[in-house]
């Protein structure tokens, strides 16, 4: 399998046709999604600003994968340390790791992040950067304001699970209370949609902006 700096490199080749080198910054998202790969593509349709047609501003792939390249950066420093401090630990026979696990080895299914996988556009509106760095920030003991994943100090919403209430963050769903039944319940979709919409991104206009008549359209 191809690295993501292999892709990554391609992104930025101008001499590739645009649909390649867009393929290929899927492939870098198969490789790192902070927000699991159909959120991060939204998000980074949104932050990077990468219009229905790709051929109105090419310069948005660079963009893209540069942001996150910029978080892949980060999470990679910090895994080495981490990756450094079990190898000392299991030296010394301490063998179980620590709970919770590191953010980046959570599972989608039991994390509190799960709403991302359910519903990809109600990920944080932090760039892709500032979610890693705070995700680090709390691994090592930071003790930060608002919602873990997005630092919104709002009051959260109530969801009901048919037995159960569970409180999700107003800014991104991220699970600030769970259900009293202790099971991960999904989230249903406030706006219905499929990945090929996403792909195509048909919540974008052509100038690079959100597309208002979505997703009435």
């Amino acid at each position: 399998m191809t690295s993501f700096l292999t892709h990554r490199a391609r992104v930025q080749d101008v001499r590739l046709p645009l649909h390649r080198r867009h393929s290929a910054l899927r492939t870098c998202l198969t490789c790192f999604a902070p927000y699991g790969l159909r959120a991060t593509y939204h998000h980074l349709t949104l932050s990077a600003a990468i219009p229905r047609r790709l051929e109105a501003d090419p310069d948005a792939l660079v963009r893209a994968v540069e942001e996150l390249h910029g978080a892949r950066m980060l999470w990679l420093a910090r895994a080495e340390e981490y990756a450094a401090q079990r190898r000392a630990e299991k030296r010394a026979g301490r063998r179980a790791a620590a709970n919770p696990r590191p953010w980046w080895l959570r599972s989608w299914w039991e994390g509190p992040n799960r709403a991302w996988y359910d519903t990809p556009f109600r990920h944080p509106p932090l760039r892709l950067p500032a979610y890693v760095r705070r995700q680090n920030a709390i691994l090592d003991g930071a003790d930060l304001p608002g919602c873990p994943a997005c630092g919104d100090e709002g009051p959260p919403v109530s969801n009901s699970t048919g037995h159960g209430w569970v409180e999700l963050c107003r800014g991104c769903a991220w699970v600030l209370a769970p259900c009293p039944c202790g099971q991960r319940h999904p989230v249903v979709p406030e706006t219905p949609f499929n990945w090929n919409g996403i792909w195509r991104r048909a919540h974008m206009s052509d100038d690079g902006t959100p597309n208002p008549h979505w997703p009435a359209v």
